[in-house]
This record gives structure tokens, sequence and C-alpha cells, in this order.
């Protein structure tokens, strides 16, 4: 069986060899057009004049683009259709595409561009959720509003309660291969396209509709892209378009590709936010009531900014049962990029407040943040353990039913765990948007942790060596995950794929996930290998091309093996079973009884090698050709309302952290790392830990180094690596153990395995709550601490709990 073997990334050696081929190393005809746009140097503001004559005489410049030579302007949004390729007048952030400029290089391109001469009446701009706020400028009506019980009452009848905010910085992505687009004239009219790109489909439509063609006009390819993190989900549109539009209009090839520098000044990062909170809590810091506020910077246009904020509100509960909740998401609009998609999709932002809420618990009772966390745990999954908190006599606003789920009604078996009570009926607690959940393992998993991490006497010598040290710190934290798993659009859980088996036994497989160095395409090609008994090596991995899988949904959500696998292993098995039905009938046997495995075809005490089978059915005039579609089942959504069953199940996992404080410059390291994570059966255990490792560090440098700063006027300071700051691997732990839970999904995935490019991400909040723990023990007063905890704010946090009074 190849499925879960450890098997290296099917392009390793490309990589290493750097004879891995991607759009910027495609050999494109000699007459090949080169672009770049012309940027904006203010937020927002008119354009009341633009001089592009030095631009048209520079050296090389074959073409300029203004707004005034299109009848009407392309459309680059991926949702609300508010993202022109150029500005038709108003500019709403500074590096703004104005105009495009069509070079026989890349750098006379570049150099032309600088030479506009343009004309500004500067307008007020929106930089910051309070200006946004005051203004009223928002991307809904009003503030989006999901409620479960009745909070208010419930926190203040409790015993205890805090309440604060806190400040969670935005993610430039810093993939390594930059934005770029390519695009080939065919005849007909039709066109080529390879882009660097999360969503081949996405960028056929917008080229399709740019150019008023039919969608079959415009083939997308995608062999492999040089990172994505969400980056390229839509972010890849205006250089499509814009390689499609001179490629149309000049009849050459033409190719965009931006510059490091462009690429940080133009396109969006993670969503930035400001979370404010208030809990009641019982003595043992069980929450009795919890209210969230959460102001999302969502930039000049829409772009995935309502997903994505919605998903923070679907994970701001992460692994605790929360009866009375009450979340408000303000969705604002403001005069800077426009934030999009990355790694997580808002699930990081929603996830933090919870945690930073527990954090403040455990320092109010003066308790281990750890216990306070289990207190509130999902009960374990088909059991009921200690009944939820009483809070006065308050009545739910919606119906106890809704809260306890019968899953005796679902055929479930209760399973009751050593120390707990039998319960009388099995039921499900459920989240704040009411989905039962019925798979929690978050209380065997995270004690597994702590066994093997010695979390609690680590703990106990952290303290007492923090009482021996005057100026350095330690900390240590764990944090559990718990992820959804589905996109939150219902329509886009869907996938095919395309198969062949060659007369000779080969197989072409294609389906439409893209790779982006996480190897979907190994993952996807062993559930090929396993349905028919072959080596993995005799599955050819071919580019994603909408012209051989149509209608695909992005690879985002974390969604690429469990619906690409899905596919390409319903179409293998249709062809695996017409051919046991060819080979049983020449045996006269029937056709379950024969056996793919080894490289052999094994019926009626024969064994053939799987080619020899293949070129009889084929002779035999048996399809070797087929395809598979995949849509995920029980998904039922109402986001208005805020209820409904958006994921089919739950990834977990759990970290702890230790790190180190200078208190005297607020200088910080990351000492250890112990990770625990649910993959269920891993299709390759091998690229499993390799994205949890990646995840987990960049999850971390989120919360700790990068930080992104706009000046007064809009402009990113930071958008180089000179002055933009990701983790090093210097900066990686010293000690770093990964492990995996390894126990099979409950639900029908693609071998019983789970999902693992996003849930991980999570695992670095950790890192930011250990810092906090390091704080804390300089004074009694609570660290509060902002995100990214950079040296600065660490170390303005350690004044601020020794000057507390």
């Amino acid at each position: 069986m190849s499925m879960g073997k450890p098997l290296p990334h099917d392009a390793a050696p490309l990589h290493v060899t750097g004879q891995a081929r991607y759009v910027d190393d495609i050999p494109l005809p000699a007459n090949a057009l080169h672009l770049a746009f012309g940027l904006s140097t203010i937020a927002h503001g008119r354009i009341t004049a633009l001089d592009l004559s030095a631009v048209r005489a520079a050296p090389g410049v074959v073409a300029v683009f203004g707004p005034e030579d299109f009848d009407e302007m392309p459309d680059c949004s991926p949702s609300a259709h508010d993202e022109p390729l150029l500005s038709t007048g108003e500019v709403f952030y500074l590096g703004m595409p104005i105009f495009l400029v069509a070079a026989e290089s890349h750098l006379a391109a570049r150099k032309a561009a600088r030479l506009a001469k343009v004309g500004y009446e500067t307008l007020p701009a929106l930089l910051t959720v309070d200006d946004a706020l005051a203004a009223q400028s928002r991307f809904e009506d009003g503030p989006v509003l999901w409620q479960k019980g009745d909070a208010p009452r419930a926190i203040t009848g409790a015993a205890h309660v805090v309440e604060g905010q806190l400040e969670v910085g935005g993610q430039e992505h810093f993939y390594l291969e930059g934005q770029v687009a390519a695009c080939l004239p065919l005849e007909g009219g039709e066109l080529l396209v390879h882009s660097s790109t999360q969503h081949p489909s996405e960028i056929q439509h917008k080229v399709a509709h740019a150019l008023h063609l039919p969608m079959s006009a415009v083939r997308v390819e995608v062999r492999r892209m040089g990172g994505g993190f969400g980056g390229k989900e839509s972010q890849g549109n205006a250089l499509a378009i814009a390689c499609a539009v001179v490629a149309t209009r000049t009849g050459r090839p033409a190719k965009m590709r931006y510059d490091r520098d462009d690429d940080m000044m133009i396109t969006g990062k993670r969503h930035d936010l400001r979370i404010l909170y208030r809990a009641g809590f019982d003595d043992n810091g069980q929450i009795t009531g919890v209210e969230f506020t959460h102001l999302f910077r969502c930039g000049w246009a829409q772009d995935l900014s309502l997903p994505v904020a919605d998903r923070a509100m679907l994970h701001s509960d992460n692994c605790y049962h929360l009866p009375h909740i009450r979340i408000e998401s303000h969705r604002l609009k403001t005069h800077t990029q426009s934030a999009t998609a990355f790694r997580g999709f808002g699930g990081p932002q929603g996830m933090v407040g919870i945690e930073r809420v527990m954090d403040h618990i455990a320092h109010a009772l003066g308790r281990d943040p750890l216990e306070v966390r289990r207190a509130n745990f999902y009960h374990a999954a088909n059991t009921e353990a200690a009944p939820a908190p009483p809070v006065g006599q308050i009545t739910p606003e919606a119906p106890p039913a809704d809260d306890s789920v019968d899953l005796t009604s679902r055929g479930a078996t209760a399973m009751q765990p050593r120390g707990t009570v039998p319960a009388r009926a099995a039921t499900a607690q459920t989240t704040p948007y009411f989905m039962p959940v019925e798979d929690f393992i978050g209380h065997e998993l995270v004690a597994a942790l702590v066994a093997s991490s010695d979390y609690a006497a680590r703990r106990r010598a952290i303290a007492e060596w923090n009482q021996a040290s005057p100026i350095l710190k330690r900390g240590i934290a764990l944090t559990p995950v718990k992820f959804g798993i589905s996109f939150t659009l219902t329509h886009l859980n869907q996938a095919g794929a395309l198969v062949h088996v060659y007369q000779d036994g080969s197989i072409h497989l294609n389906h439409g996930g893209t790779e982006m160095g996480q190897g979907l395409f190994q993952k996807v090609a062993q559930v090929a290998a396993g349905v028919f008994g072959v080596d993995p090596a005799r599955v050819k991995i071919t580019a994603t091309d909408t012209a051989k899988v149509p209608n695909t949904s992005a690879t985002a959500a974390s969604s690429g093996s469990d619906l690409n696998g899905m596919a390409a292993q319903a179409a293998c098995i249709i062809i695996r079973d017409r051919m046991a039905e060819f080979i049983a009938a020449k045996h006269q046997v029937k056709p379950e009884t024969v056996c793919f495995a080894d490289g052999l075809v094994r019926v009626a005490g024969e064994a053939y090698e799987f080619a020899r089978v293949a070129m009889w059915a084929y002779l035999a005039r048996v399809s070797l050709s087929s395809t598979g579609f995949y849509a995920t089942p029980k998904l039922q959504w109402d986001r208005k309302a805020g209820k409904g069953r958006p994921f089919l199940y739950f990834a977990y996992g759990a970290a702890v952290t230790e790190v180190v404080i200078d208190t005297l410059t607020g200088e910080n390291r990351i000492l250890r790392a112990d990770l625990l994570h649910d993959t269920g059966n891993s299709l390759n255990t091998a690229l499993d830990i390799g994205q949890i490792e990646g995840a987990y560090v960049q999850g971390a440098g989120w919360l700790t180094t990068e930080e992104l700063v706009w000046d007064a006027k809009g402009r990113l300071a930071t958008h180089a690596p000179s002055t933009y700051k990701i983790p090093a691997c210097s900066d990686r732990p010293s000690v770093f153990n990964v492990a995996l839970w390894g126990k099979p999904n409950r639900e029908d995935t693609v071998g019983r395995s789970k999902a693992v490019g996003e849930p991980p991400f999570m695992l670095g909040i950790s890192a930011f709550y250990a810092l906090s723990d390091a704080i804390a023990a300089c004074g009694p007063g609570y660290p509060a601490l902002d995100a990214p905890a950079t040296a600065e704010r660490v170390l303005a946090a350690v004044n601020r709990v020794r000057g507390h009074v």
C-alpha cells in the first residue's frame, strides 16, 4: 500500500538541481513583451493629470496603456467586481496600478514605469480601523453578529470578569517565487496562460471576462508555484489579465513579473485586526459567557475579506465549549492594500483571541493557563463529561436541543474514558454556530503531549529558574488547535480528476489541485498508485490544466488532498473495476476476486504484471481512461444566521513552546517546541511532518517578528527583506520535536486522512503565549501583550507589569 509511506516530494531532485521549471523559467518566443505597472504615489486622491509621453518614449517601450485605452476596464476582483485593472480616475491606496507598460525587457518596462508625470488631488485617507469606524467605512451595511445563549447576562452574573483588547498584526506571504504570469496568443483568438496561481479556474474566468471570450477559449496551466500561502489565490488575477490584454492587442506573447518591492507594495497581506473581549468565569476558570468584537482592517477592496472574517468568527471557540457567546465582526474599508487570503484564512485571528482570554483568566486566578484551558474543553468524543457551568436562571436564546445533540440517533457508540461517570445518553456540545462537535480528541491528545514534553516538570523548573534569574526570564505555554476543514462557501467543496492508463501500464494523472511545494501531487499520486497496486513511480504527475479538469476550486482551505485525492481515487477505481471485470471474465470468476497489489494483478491463482493486463484490456477495447468527481458531503451553512455545519470535520493539534526573554532589551528566543498534530491516517508522513514544522515556524513568525508598518501617508515602510523580518533558520527552536497523532479520521476521507496545510499554523500561537508567560514572571501586572511581539513590544510589556500597582 503506497498511501502513508514517507516518500520524498516528487520534484525534490528537480528543486535541488535547479531543473524545476517555474513560470519565469518557461522559454517564450523571442518577440515576447515584458510588462510593468505604473503605481500611485498617494493613498487616496483623484488623478488630475496623467502625462505618459516620457514613458512611451523610453528605450525599449512598445506600448503603454492608460485608462483611456479601455472601453470597459477589466475587473480583477474575486468577489465584488470592485478591483479595476487600472485606476479609473481615483486611487485608493499607495501602490495602486494606474497605467501599464509593455517593453522589450523586464528592466526596460520597470524603468519606463517610473517616468510618468501624474497630478493628484489628494483626499483624506482612512488608514486605521479607528479612521474607518469614525467614517463608517465598511464592506457590509453594519457589523455581522452571531450569538448563542445570552452572553451579557452570563457575564454579569459571573463570579469573575476579565476584559481587554488585543492588537493583532498582519503578515506578508513572502513566497519565494513572486507573482508572475505569461500569456501566449494562439490561433482563432484563443489564449494559453501560464500563471503562478492557486486558482487556475479563477484566472481562466477573469481573463475570459476581461476579453469577452468564452472560458473554453482560455486555457490556464500551472505546473508549480514557489510558495503560495493564500497569496496566490486571488492576487495573480491582475498579472494574468494584463498579459492577456497585451497579447491580444499586440499579437505577441506577454509576461509580467513583480519585483519583490513592487510585489509587497501592490499585493494584499493577512488581515490585521483589533480584538476586544469581555469574559465571565467561575473560580475554576470555566467560562460562563464571553463577548468578542473583531475590528478587521480589510483595505480598499473587498477581495476575500467577508469569508476571512467569517472564519475568524467560526474559530473564536477553538477547543472550548462556550455556552453563552456573542461575536460582533466589523469588516472595515481603508485606503491600504486589500487584505487577502493567508494560511488559516481568518482562523488564526479567531483562535488567538480566545487563547488571550484563557491566558488572562489564568493570570487573574493565579493558575496554570493549561488548567484553565482544559477546564473549558469540549466533551471528549462520544462522551458526556462534566456539565456546563450554571449561569443563574438564564434561558439560552436557542433551545437546549441545539446545544446537546443526541448521538444515538446518528448511530454513534458511546465511549467512556477512565475517570468519568457513565452518561445516560451520549451527547455532543455545539459550537457558537450550533455545529455538534462529535470528534473532539483534545483531552487525550493534550494529555499525550503533556507527558511526552514533560510539561509539568519543566513548568516547575522554569518557575525556580526565574526566581534566581533577575535579567533573563523563561516562559512556557501549551495551546491547542481545533480547525474546521471545508470551504465555507459550500459549492467550492468539489473536485475533478482525469486519469489515463496507457497500454504499457504507465499512468497519467491530472486533477484540479495546484502544487505550491506542499507535496499535493505526490500525495495524490500515492492515492492513485494505491488503487492500482503499483509503485507510485509509475504514476506521471502532470501540470494542473483547465483544459483537462474544468471548474476547479482553489487549492486552499486545506482541501487539496481531501478533494482532489477523493476525485482521483474515484477515477482510478472506475478504471480498475473495468480491468477487473475484463480479466475476471477471461478466467470465469467474479470481479471482486481480482486483486491489484505489488505491481501484479492476481486472479484465479494466476499473477500477471499490471502492464500486461493493461495491454490485454486495450486490445480488448476496454476503456482505460476516466474522470472522477467528489463533492464533500454533510455540509449546510447559513452565514447570515451564523448556523449550520460549514465543516466536514475538525483537525486537532497542540504545541508546547518554551522561550527566554532579555528583560533589559526585550530580545527573545524560542528554546524548544514540542508539537503533536492530528493528521488522521497520514497520506505521507514525511510530507506531513514537513508541513507541520513549516507551519509552526510561519505561525510563530506572524506573532513575533513579522511586523508590517505603514507611515502616516499610507506608504508601506516594510516592503523588502531588509525591513520585514521573516523567521530565519537561526530562529527555529534548537529542540524541535514533532509527532503525528496517527489515528484515523472518523469521516470518510481519502485513506481516512486529515488536512494538514493550515491547521498546524495555529500551533505557533503557543510561542506568543510563552512570551506572555515569561513577561508575567517580571511583576504582578498582566502582560497584555500585542502581536507581533517584537523586542520593543516585549520590553514595553515587561515595564508595564513591573510598574503595575
